[in-house]
């Protein structure tokens, strides 16, 4: 049986089945600096988005070559060096199905909170202001989206979007998506140029640079709302707040930041911005799901 680290949490009753089934769990975060030494006395380590395993730590674990396996909890694998690990014989497993849903339901919560501010109307309320006339919202239904990628979580959302009765635009690195003919393909510039809402739906690039800056915001049309549920990075926090200043961005939604917690005080206090603290995957049901995948993953590997 295997000797599990549980890094950043996990469903309970899924370490409960581990647990019955002879692995040794042990359900702790260390920082970078603690894990280099933990990390050589297991044989897998599950993470979700906090814990990095890059290559000093994957050095570390090769000292004794007992780290077999690595689990991302979710979906994104980019705070994991993958190609490093698999090159040392490390195994890289994620769980892609579990939180699309979940994903996606809070990028059109997003969305509506935007349209109606009811972000910024739920604070001032709070603070015994009634602003009607201020808090004039749009529809969603007639609006175009354009989804940045076009993965699971994002083909949740147009579905979701669809029968809003909005018109969903999607753009992918592969190009054209088979079995996908109910929405409009367009290559990145036009689309970002053509939507009334964009929402982000892809990895962080190892070049770290962001796929939304300055340039790409002067190309959109004049009171665009973003929604970036993916990833910190993937929007230049900097570059939105300008053109959230300037309105050119009427509004926008962010649920990851390029540091976590987020230290972007120009970002967190706008009023035109909804925020939320990396929850994309943070429901009930999307918790069961990951831990089900994760000890199925563990189970095939380890029998």
């Amino acid at each position: 049986m295997a000797r599990i680290l549980i890094s950043d949490g996990m469903e309970q009753s899924a370490m409960e089945t581990l647990r019955a089934a002879g692995h040794q769990l042990v359900e702790e975060f260390y920082e970078a600096d603690v894990l280099k030494d933990k990390i050589k006395e297991f044989d897998c380590i599950v993470v979700r988005s906090a814990t990095k395993v890059r290559k000093p730590i994957i050095d570390a674990a090769l000292e004794t070559k007992q780290l077999k396996l690595i689990i991302r909890g979710g979906v994104g694998v980019d705070n994991i060096d993958v190609e490093y690990a698999m090159e040392n014989g490390i195994q890289v497993r994620n769980t892609p199905l579990a939180s699309s849903a979940s994903v996606a339901e809070l990028a059109i919560g997003h969305m509506f909170a935007l349209a109606r501010h009811i972000h910024i109307a739920n604070v001032t309320m709070r603070q015994g202001k009634w602003e009607k006339k201020k808090y004039e919202g749009i529809e969603l239904n007639g609006k175009t989206l354009g989804l940045i990628g076009f993965g699971r979580i994002a083909k949740e959302t147009a579905k979701r979007a669809k029968a809003l009765g909005m018109k969903v635009l999607y753009t992918n690195r592969s190009g054209k998506v088979e079995g996908a003919d109910e929405y409009t393909y367009m290559p990145f510039n036009e689309l970002i140029a053509t939507a009334d809402f964009i929402s982000l739906h892809i990895p962080a690039g190892s070049d770290g640079k962001p796929v939304l800056g300055r340039e790409e915001f002067q190309m959109m049309k004049d009171g665009v709302y973003i929604v970036n549920t993916a990833r910190g990075g993937v929007v230049c926090e900097k570059s939105l707040v300008e053109a959230l200043d300037s309105g050119k961005v009427a509004a926008a939604a962010v649920d990851v930041f390029e540091v976590e917690p987020t230290k972007n005080e120009a970002l967190y206090t706008h009023d035109k911005v909804s925020l939320t603290p990396h929850i994309g995957a943070s429901t009930a049901e999307a918790q069961t799901r990951i831990g089900e995948e994760i000890v199925e993953i563990i189970t095939n590997f380890f029998k």
